[in-house]
């Protein structure tokens, strides 16, 4: 019988491949990096070749490598599943990266659904900033709000987001909100750091690039945007998913356009082998199927 390298120096192989790090592929498989090495260097050695160069800082690997990740990479997948279905239920964690305000408006109060269908999964939820970068070294997936994603990663559309323009209850009673577009210029915009465009984009898809605010205030936080408008400090230029039924906050303006930022489900592409993300992405998208 043909003997087989290690399965341990394939998984290392296969991981790294993936993931372009040692030390993510390491945090992934619970080794240390140098373990992790040892184990490449083992599979190497075997097949007689390298299989990875480093350029830049960052690991490549040599066409020998990409013919091996293209061969055995589905075969690890396909172990992965059968170990997953073999080992019975239990519970399953996603470390998932989400932005606060889409956290506590658009997925908290879908979760107990979540729970009634999945009721092995547990979340782990994490609104720190720089969820992109930590995939792979404290995160499974995340939730992100962005124009693109970089192509190293899986990414799909959550849904689809379109930017309206609210005020105040009192602003709008008291008559003293616009009634046109161009009478915008009048009042002080509010917009969010990460969305910096919002006001440039819908008054451009109203032909009124030329009419600027009187003033313009940025915030980091979604929630303070809708604080402060709701206080009357300004207009906001928000995403429609992010409007919830505050009785404090009004559309001034009925018709809304289509956004250049969107919500992401963004992993890294090795992680759609495991069992918590492959169950969350599923039913996010269920969750979603009528907006797409």
């Amino acid at each position: 019988m043909l003997r087989l390298p290690p399965l341990g120096s394939i998984e290392a192989f296969v991981t790294v491949a993936r993931l372009g790090s040692i030390k993510a592929a390491a945090d992934t498989l619970a080794l240390s990096p140098s373990a992790l090495s040892r184990r490449v260097q083992t599979l190497e050695m075997r097949m007689g070749d390298a299989l990875f160069e480093r350029r830049h800082q960052a690991l490549v690997l040599t066409p020998e490598g990409e013919r091996l990740l293209e061969a055995v990479g589905p075969i690890i997948d396909d172990l992965g599943s059968v170990f997953e279905k073999l080992s019975g239920p239990g519970e399953v964690r996603l470390r998932l990266g989400v932005m606060p305000l889409f956290a506590s408006h658009v997925l908290m109060p879908r979760l107990p659904r979540l729970r009634e269908s999945h009721p092995e999964l547990v979340l782990d939820l994490d609104t720190s900033p720089g969820a992109i970068s930590r995939l792979g070294e404290g995160l499974d997936a995340a939730i992100w709000l962005a124009q693109d994603i970089d192509p190293r990663f899986y990414a799909r559309k959550v849904g689809h987001n379109r930017i309206v323009v609210i005020g105040s209850r009192q602003l709008v009673e008291s008559g003293k909100a616009p009634t046109t577009p161009e009478e915008l210029k009048r009042h002080t915009v509010l917009v969010h750091r990460d969305m910096p465009h919002t006001y440039a984009y819908w008054m451009e898809a109203h032909d009124l690039a030329h009419v600027k605010p009187a003033n313009t205030i940025q915030f980091d936080s979604g929630q303070l945007i809708l604080e402060a408008t709701a206080n009357g400090m300004g207009i906001a230029f928000m995403l429609d998913t992010l409007v919830d039924n505050d009785p404090r906050l009004v559309k001034i303006f009925d018709d809304a356009v289509d956004s250049p930022y969107e919500y992401w489900f963004v992993c890294r592409q090795a992680a759609l082998s495991s069992k918590a993300v492959r169950i969350f992405h599923n039913w996010l998208f269920s969750e979603f199927a009528t907006n797409e």
